[in-house]
């Protein structure tokens, strides 16, 4: 079964009850493991309200959530040296590093924050 690392721009829509991104995320439950990184849930963590703790809990909980590792930390530095933009953050290198890696399929909206060409992006249009 192949591995779908969910971006957290999806993650956040879910949270905030977007009925696509819910869509989305329970049709892939059909065809893929479900994953996020580490730095996902950092940048979820970040922007959350004590209201979502709960909900954000359950969806975590319902991940499987990557770490970073050496190699990922490797490879997210090639990615963000390789790429001549000011704009490329290490962040969405580490995520995009972490799918790399892992042969996962990067699930995101924001197509333009992942250039890498050795990444397989799947961009839902919801």
């Amino acid at each position: 079964m192949k591995k779908v690392l969910v971006d957290t721009d999806i993650l956040i829509d879910f949270l905030r009850g977007k009925e696509s991104a819910r869509d989305y995320l329970r049709g892939k439950l059909q065809e893929a493991i479900l994953c996020c990184s580490v730095i996902a849930v950092a940048e979820i963590y970040a922007g959350m309200l004590e209201k979502e703790r709960e909900k954000t809990l359950a969806l975590l909980d319902g991940l499987f959530i990557l770490p970073v590792t050496l190699e990922i930390a490797e490879i997210a530095g090639r990615f963000k040296r390789s790429v001549k933009s000011h704009a490329l953050e290490l962040d969405d290198c580490l995520i995009a590093a972490t799918a790399f890696v892992e042969q996962a399929v990067l699930a995101t909206r924001n197509r333009k924050h992942y250039p890498m060409k050795e990444v397989e992006i799947e961009a839902p249009w919801y």
